[in-house]
């Protein structure tokens, strides 16, 4: 894929972590940006940051737990008479705790952003898309999504719908011009861990992150490749191999281990 076919891409979760450096990557690159967050201040600051590289930036300030968000969106984009190249669905978050005693108000917000929004978000621009005959889909997906995760248990279970629904599409998507690519980094340091109250837990303590600007060059990189699935770093994919050969309850035992168990 040529990136200058793609001038316009929207990032949701765009003030922070990821979503931010990859921002940064693609206005360097020259792409105009359609920036999604939740706080307009940051997204503001983000915008004369990345309109120094003489690129166009756009932002739309929106929940996107709020269950029209998406709707939201696409009126605004239509409003502003934006068409969008590429989509990358980067907002999301997790929690962490015994889901019984989890805070449901919490966890429902997480289910529509990890994966309401996401879906959503993805169904609205594909029509543009298709009339164009090109397009990219970008789905941050996670490693926590191979696996299940005991005490993260709806954090790992939204990731391996992304997982599981990015490579889906991108087949039913062959021959249209249009790529669906899912990114699953590893633990990265983008401020993941303490809004998921991770701070302190074992996977906190012994993790070597990657940090945010590595995960999103390697995430520009193969989007542009036009990749179905990509694992970030060596360790992470030798893990994702792993799996495939250790016994499903060992898999369980270890990632509740590393999840905190008993912390």
């Amino acid at each position: 894929m040529r990136s200058s076919d793609f001038k316009t891409i929207l990032i949701t979760g765009a003030s922070s972590g990821i979503g931010l450096e990859l921002a940064r990557v693609c206005a360097e690159k020259g792409h105009d940006l359609v920036l999604i967050g939740r706080h307009a201040g940051r997204l503001k600051d983000a915008a004369t940051e990345l309109a120094a590289h003489g690129v166009k930036v756009h932002t739309i300030r929106k929940d996107l737990s709020e269950p029209e968000a998406a709707d939201a969106v696409l009126k605004e984009l239509t409003r502003k008479k934006i068409s969008v190249d590429a989509l990358v669905n980067n907002a999301g978050f997790g929690d962490h705790g015994a889901f019984e005693k989890s805070d449901w108000e919490k966890v429902s917000m997480m289910i529509m952003t990890n994966v309401h929004a996401l879906t959503h978000l993805t169904r609205l621009v594909l029509p543009s898309m298709r009339a164009h005959g090109r397009g990219i889909i970008v789905n941050i997906g996670s490693t926590a999504g191979l696996q299940p995760g005991p005490y993260m248990a709806v954090y790992y279970a939204t990731k391996a719908f992304v997982n599981h629904f990015s490579e889906a599409l991108d087949y039913e998507l062959r021959g249209s011009g249009i790529r669906v690519t899912c990114i699953l980094p590893g633990a990265t340091s983008s401020g993941f861990q303490e809004a998921a109250s991770l701070n302190g837990s074992l996977i906190d303590r012994l993790a070597k992150l990657a940090t945010s600007r590595q995960v999103a060059e390697f995430t520009y990189a193969k989007m542009m490749a036009g990749r179905r699935f990509a694992i970030h770093g060596v360790f992470n994919r030798i893990l994702a191999f792993s799996l495939r050969l250790t016994p499903r309850f060992l898999v369980t035992f270890m990632a509740a281990k590393i999840n905190g168990e008993g912390s």
